[in-house]
């Protein structure tokens, strides 16, 4: 399996956190790895990270969650992107997220989970997979 073409990654903060170092060093990361780049920057809505998704034609949607409301915020996600026709796009999620809410995440659809301090490394690689899977998935189709 290979790559059909480069990874397109979205990157997104939701909601009312203003924080977005972290969302910025993994765009850079993602990057330098060799991923085409979407960065929607700060207080997004479900409804425009998923329209954006979708018009862009992203492989995976990363989104940087410090306010704890990552459980609500990641639903709302999953509905829009349902409603978009788009739901197929692997969403992984990053921040401030307890370990006791890595099962709800993973019920709701979140594919992958990168707490505060993850390698850097590590969560390019799972998103640079979860690409190369979408990508051929696609291609099976």
């Amino acid at each position: 399996m290979k790559m059909t073409r480069p990874p397109r990654v979205l990157v997104a903060k939701p909601g009312l956190d203003g924080h977005d170092r972290g969302a910025k060093v993994i765009a850079f990361a993602l990057r330098d790895r060799g991923c085409e780049v979407v960065y929607l920057g700060m207080r997004c809505t479900a409804e425009r990270i998923a329209a954006a998704a979708a018009e862009e034609d992203v492989d995976v949607i990363g989104l940087s969650i410090l306010s704890g409301a990552h459980v609500a915020l990641a639903r709302e996600l999953m509905i829009e992107l349902a409603a978009a026709g788009v739901a197929d796009i692997p969403v992984v999620l990053g921040g401030i997220v307890p370990e006791r809410d890595f099962i709800a995440l993973d019920e709701i659809g979140v594919a992958a989970v990168f707490p505060a301090g993850s390698n850097l490394n590590d969560v390019a690689d799972a998103v640079v997979a979860l690409a190369l899977t979408r990508q051929n998935d696609e291609v099976r189709s």
